[in-house]
């Protein structure tokens, strides 16, 4: 479901710097990219829009305030053991820090479809000591979570093992992971334990956390302009050469076929054949016209043929949404959501700030 202007309005940055530190923040509260060379869009399947996604459950744009230090070194050092920050006991190294920043520019570029390369470091340069603010609050909660959560070594490899299937050999993999920012598979692994460490932090203090019918309600009232949802279709789709082709697979469905099956064996859409067909949801005007007519004006739940310049395609749509304002009872989950992130970061937020916490920009990168 979409809404305009909602979770878009929590994501806004400012340019570079603050687009940066959001793909950092991101990193708190979502898997780590797999890292598999970028799927190429075929020409029949037009990629629906996503979702604007939702802010992050505790990574504010201001971090904690951090104690005066002195400086280190009066220019960016290189020695990867140099000191860049403090948090508590704990010490951070630069190096430590570098590979956090190639990873959050990694994943900033990969969101583009862009592989990582080593010389966008350079062109980020200028974010290095705003960026360090935020990995600062990150190592804070990531310390805190360590207290009462640890990873599940079988979930963590099981992810490893994953992200490694899809690569002939070790050396495509590391090419993958390389473009993903990450220069070793134990890289990978060490993110993906942080991240599932984190995650359990935060989830658990959001269970803790209810709102009554009222407060709901309330927050609906007063953000109505909010909860405005575009129009959208979701649909599946069987891409095949000829008529006589989508015919029978609409007959194989109509007796009680199973799509998914079919798609995955017949379609000629690669891009979503492996899904079983499904397209996901998206706006008028977003595929080609009889495509889009179809989705916004056939029936519901029932195979249709359609031709386009692509071939034949035997539609279904599963679901449609009319513009306008979401009922309550389509906003409510959402609501919640974002009531229990808004109070779980307030709580990370006094946690982290029981800490003490020093940092050293000066090391990272020269004053602007």
């Amino acid at each position: 479901m979409k809404f305009a202007g909602y979770t878009a309005a929590r994501l806004t940055t400012t340019l570079l710097t603050g687009t940066l530190l959001l793909g950092a923040a991101l990193a708190q509260t979502t898997p780590a990219p797999t890292p598999t060379p970028a799927p190429v869009t075929p020409v029949q399947t037009p990629a629906p829009t996503p979702a604007p996604a939702a802010a992050p459950a505790a990574a504010p744009a201001t971090a904690p305030a951090t104690t005066p230090a002195a400086v280190p070194a009066a220019t960016p050092a290189t020695d990867p053991s140099t000191l860049v920050a403090t948090i508590g006991t704990e010490k951070v190294t630069l190096g430590e820090f570098d590979q956090a920043f190639r990873i959050a520019v990694a994943r900033l570029v990969n969101s583009q479809g862009v592989p990582f390369e080593p010389s966008y470091l350079t062109e980020f340069a200028d974010a290095r000591r705003d960026f360090l603010t935020q990995y600062v609050r990150d190592r804070a909660v990531y310390q805190i979570a360590r207290i009462a959560n640890k990873p599940d070594a079988a979930t963590i490899d099981a992810q490893v093992a994953k992200a490694r299937e899809n690569f002939a050999n070790d050396a495509e993999f590391s090419e993958g992971l390389a473009q993903t920012g990450f220069t070793t598979p134990a890289e990978l692994r060490t993110e993906l334990e942080r991240q599932s460490v984190v995650n359990a932090y935060l989830d658990s203090v959001k269970k803790r956390l209810t709102f009554g019918n009222a407060v709901v309600a309330g927050f609906y009232n007063l953000n109505k302009a909010s909860f405005t949802r575009e129009a959208e279709a979701c649909a599946k789709h069987i891409l095949v050469k000829t008529q006589p082709e989508a015919q029978q697979i609409q007959k194989d469905l109509v007796a009680g076929g199973d799509f998914a099956a079919l798609a995955k064996a017949k379609s000629q859409d690669p891009g979503s054949a492996a899904t079983g067909g499904d397209l996901g949801c998206f706006a008028p005007g977003q595929m080609v016209a009889a495509f889009d007519t179809a989705s916004f004006k056939g029936p519901l739940n029932v195979p249709q043929l359609v031709q386009t310049e692509f071939g034949w395609h035997v539609l279904t749509v599963t679901g449609r949404t009319e513009a306008g304002l979401a009922p309550l009872s389509v906003a409510e989950p959402l609501i919640r959501e974002q009531l229990a992130r808004d109070a779980s970061q307030k709580y990370v937020d006094s946690q982290v700030a029981r800490l003490k916490v020093q940092s050293f920009a000066d090391v990272v990168g020269a004053a602007k």
